[in-house]
């Protein structure tokens, strides 16, 4: 990621932490990212495509600490995925933690988000080497979705150093996940080469 693209988002939790959503002006974000008022409207025509750019930014450090071939099972795979997606998210926790609140009450940004995180969800189940092409892979990723909701909901009242509390709820997630999997018959999708072949 660019730098002026990390000062752009360090801006953005920063206003939105102190103003929330609605408070997120182009005015504001240049003050305090220094990029012209003018160049971030023509970049982000949308206070959306600042989120897209979020999800982008978490998904690529996510995918950075990935190591192909990394073995494991499916399940394992993905708790490892999603804990390093809540780490990405701690520099702007502050912000996080006001835009949850203030999507909770705003019932057209939760809409607006629901295909940045179905995109991110796609994203995190590449990196986590499974599929996520075609039908089943929309629906794992629709069901990644609910479990990272749930992780998030205990993210945001964890406030210890290794995150127990957070990774419990993980893993509750991804056995309701797979319960749900198999009922529909909806299959991992694993992608990982056998150990010998990696």
């Amino acid at each position: 990621m660019q730098s002026t693209d990390t000062q752009l988002l360090d801006a953005l939790f920063t206003v939105i932490a102190e103003h929330g959503w609605r408070g997120v002006t182009p005015g504001r974000l240049a003050a305090l990212s220094g990029i012209p008022a003018g160049e971030l409207v023509r970049r982000f025509p949308s206070r959306l495509d600042l989120l897209r750019l979020h999800a982008d930014a978490v998904a690529e450090s996510v995918s950075a600490g990935t190591v192909p071939g990394q073995g494991g099972t499916p399940r394992d795979r993905v708790f490892d995925v999603l804990m390093r997606g809540v780490d990405a998210l701690l520099p702007h926790r502050a912000g996080m933690l006001r835009l949850i609140s203030d999507m909770r009450r705003d019932g057209v940004l939760a809409v607006a988000l629901a295909p940045i995180l179905q995109r991110s969800m796609e994203r995190m189940l590449e990196a986590a080497e499974l599929d996520s092409s075609g039908l089943q892979g929309k629906l794992r990723a629709a069901g990644l979705v609910g479990v990272w909701l749930m992780t998030i909901r205990a993210w945001e009242k964890d406030d210890t150093v290794d995150m127990g509390p957070t990774m419990a709820a993980l893993d509750r997630a991804l056995d309701r996940a797979e319960q749900t999997a198999r009922s529909l018959r909806i299959e991992p999708g694993d992608r990982a080469l056998p150990p010998d072949l990696a």
